[in-house]
This record gives structure tokens, C-alpha cells and sequence, in this order.
């Protein structure tokens, strides 16, 4: 029951804080204090969120990371990320969109039940999970921000850059980010697939195989758009729909194959 009470508290916060940021993202407002209430209460909930966390993944019977425990840890990571993150740079106004759907993920992880438990602790399969959930989250922070990209030169396009648009760093700024982004969640897709192919038995075995292809085409289209902003400089739209694209295939990886195997198969 505490969990419930725990949980239900850190969703309200998670909707305060993108409340707060929002006010101030409408009203214009860019005095640091309006910031940092809403990084402060942002934080306040990823401590409440990593305590249900912690009640759910580490049972009796081994670690739990069922389709809901682990979508709930992965935005729990993105929200870490971003708190982190908007220190030193301006990307709070992400949290707009990331922390109710981290607050959603608690939601659905206290309301239903997907179990798939590891009885065994086993160091390297955890390394190269922790690194999957660590790879998968960065490049959630970089699809948000790839959308981000596409209403702000949708409306510089349209010469029509209004509170929103102004609140946002300069359109180069924001691709730069987004790049460096994409640079280190492509780096630790790497490792997580190298440690899969060297730690796992067969990657390719009857409930790795799908999961293993997507998560491979993922890659391959990120490395592909970080080759091309490389050898070409591709930008803008272009690099906003390589980036949806890979970002697509990733969640149909790790997320898809999740709830077809633990919720519609069992």
C-alpha cells in the first residue's frame, strides 16, 4: 500500500513540474527561480519514483523488469537525464513532455502486473541491460527533442515565432544538442548489442530474434544519419526523420517485444 501512496505522489509532482514549466514557457517568463521550481520538484519526484522502483524490480524472487517495470525505469532515466542535463543547459522546457508520460509509466507500473524475473543475478547480463535501458533513454530525450526541432522550424518557416519559439535556444543550438544526444545513446546501443552478442547464449534464439533484428536496423539507421551529418551535414528535416525513423524501430525493440511476449502472449 505505501507503494501506491509513494507512487501517487510522485505523479502528482512529475504533473506539477510540467505544469510549472509550462506556466513559464506561456507567460515568458526566464527568471531562474521559475526554473528551478520546476527542476526542484522534478527531482523530489524521480526520488519518490526510484523508491517504487526499487520496491518493484528487486523482489523475493529475483529482479523483475517486466514490460511496466521497465518502461517505468527507462522514463525514469530520461526525467533523471533531463533534471541533470538542464543544469547547464536549456532544455528543461523537454520536461514538459517527458515528465507526465513519467508520470503515466507510474501510473500503469502500480495498476497492472508484467513479470518477467531473473533469479539469478548474473553481472554481465545486468551490465548489458542497464546499458540497453541507459542507450534506449537517450535517444527518447532525442526524438523529443527531434520534435521540438520540427514545430520550431515549421514556425521560423512561417514566420511565426511566437512565446514558444522564443523560449527555445537558437534553432543551431537545438540541433547541436540533438546530435550530441544521438552521438552518446548510439555509442552505448553499441556496447549493449556487443555485450549481448559476447554475454548472451544466442541472440538470436526464438525470443531474442525479432528484438535483435529491430534492434540492429535501429542502429543501423542511427549510424547511417550521424555518417551523413558527417559526410554530408544533414540537418533539419533530414536529420529529424533518421532520427524518428531509428527511434521508431528502438521502441519496437524494446517496448513492442515486451508487451507482445508478457501481455498478449504471456
Amino acid at each position: 500500500m505505501h507503494t501506491i501512496v509513494i507512487g501517487t505522489l510522485a505523479i502528482l509532482l512529475y504533473l506539477i513540474a510540467a505544469i510549472l514549466l509550462g506556466a513559464r514557457l506561456r507567460n515568458r517568463i526566464t527568471s531562474p527561480s521559475s526554473k528551478w521550481k520546476g527542476l526542484i520538484t522534478a527531482t523530489i519526484a524521480t526520488l519518490l519514483h526510484a523508491w517504487v522502483l526499487m520496491d518493484h524490480i528487486f523482489t523475493d524472487a529475483g529482479i523483475n523488469l517486466g514490460v511496466f517495470n521497465a518502461v517505468s525505469l527507462v522514463t525514469w532515466l530520461i526525467s533523471a537525464i533531463l533534471i541533470g542535463s538542464a543544469v547547464k543547459r536549456p532544455t528543461e522546457n523537454l520536461g514538459i513532455i517527458a515528465f507526465p508520460a513519467t508520470g503515466l509509466a507510474v501510473a500503469l507500473e502500480n495498476t497492472f502486473t508484467a513479470s518477467r524475473i531473473t533469479e539469478t543475478i548474473n553481472t554481465p547480463i545486468e551490465i548489458h541491460i542497464l546499458i540497453s535501458i541507459a542507450a534506449t533513454s537517450l535517444l527518447s530525450i532525442a526524438a523529443a527533442q527531434a520534435v521540438l526541432l520540427t514545430i520550431q522550424d515549421r514556425q521560423l518557416r512561417n514566420k511565426r515565432p511566437g512565446g514558444f519559439i522564443r523560449a527555445l535556444p537558437p534553432l543551431q543550438a537545438m540541433e547541436r544538442f540533438l546530435f550530441q544526444v544521438i552521438g552518446l545513446g548510439f555509442a552505448l546501443q553499441t556496447l549493449s548489442l556487443l555485450s549481448g552478442f559476447i554475454f548472451l547464449d544466442n541472440m538470436f534464439a526464438q525470443h531474442l530474434a525479432h528484438k535483435t533484428i529491430l534492434s540492429i536496423i535501429a542502429w543501423s539507421v542511427f549510424a547511417t544519419l550521424l555518417w551523413g551529418r558527417q559526410k554530408f551535414g544533414w540537418r533539419g528535416k533530414t536529420a529529424i526523420r533518421w532520427t524518428l525513423s531509428g527511434f521508431g524501430f528502438l521502441i519496437l525493440a524494446y517496448i513492442g517485444s515486451k508487451i507482445v511476449l508478457e501481455v498478449i502472449l504471456n
